[in-house]
């Protein structure tokens, strides 16, 4: 896909990997290039397994980009929110091995996916903007709404608690957590069990499921960043 994102198919799975040699800042040309490589696997037609680098998941947006502001910041936030949402309602089944550290964006493209794994280990998994003086977008309250516990909304959104990955699976973040070491081969597994799945069965199960939640998403996104708006 380009140099911050790898896309590799093995048979009936894609493995999209992001991976900047840093954080994993979703900068607008990571947004561009993970596009890319879910409009190749939706055209594949194979189950995603999206993933990061070791030690980190990815820190959500670029701050730079953000904090200089203008249409640059709005077309980045919109941007990632509305990946959230193509995640969301992706036709085919997505699992995400969590590799470590998920800031902001981060952990709300993990609440997008169908099956989280994430690495046991002092990773941080936190949605952080009121921490460093952000408010939070009205699309990521509905993201979390939709996965996190009621009994931890209020605590991961306007406390900005950083969770443990063992707590990120109490609070809905992921839904199981491996020794690090064994997280790539237990993805695996968990992609080859989906892709066993029924695909019109679960694109249109999926899509009932959701719809209440992706209606919310996507007039939030409109409400937050409207296109056009610098």
């Amino acid at each position: 896909m380009g140099a911050l994102v790898s896309y590799r198919r093995a048979g009936s799975m894609a493995t999209i990997t992001m991976n900047d040699g840093k954080v994993n800042a979703l900068s607008p040309e990571m947004l561009s290039q993970l596009s890319a490589a879910l409009h190749r696997a939706e055209a594949d037609g194979v189950v995603v397994l999206l993933t990061g680098r070791d030690g980190v998941f990815c820190a959500g947006f670029d701050l730079a980009v953000v904090r200089a502001g203008g249409a640059a910041a709005v077309s980045l936030l919109r941007g990632g929110f509305e990946l959230a949402a193509r995640i969301l309602a992706f036709p085919a089944p997505v699992l995400v091995a969590c590799t470590g550290h998920a800031v902001a964006m981060g952990a709300f493209l993990l609440l997008s996916a169908d099956d989280r794994i994430g690495a046991a280990g002092p990773y941080r998994i936190t949605a952080n903007e009121v921490a460093i003086g952000m408010t939070l977008p009205a699309a990521a309250i509905e993201i979390c709404r939709q996965r996190v516990g009621p009994e931890y909304l209020t605590r991961v959104l306007a406390l900005a608690e950083v969770l443990s990955p063992e707590d990120a699976v109490t609070a809905g973040f992921l839904d199981r957590v491996v020794p690090a070491a064994q997280l790539r081969e237990t993805a695996a597994a968990g992609a080859a069990r989906l892709a066993t799945l029924d695909r019109a069965a679960h694109a249109a199960s999926k899509a009932r499921l959701r719809a209440p939640a992706l209606g919310a998403i996507r007039a939030a996104i409109e409400a937050d960043f409207p296109a056009g708006r610098a």
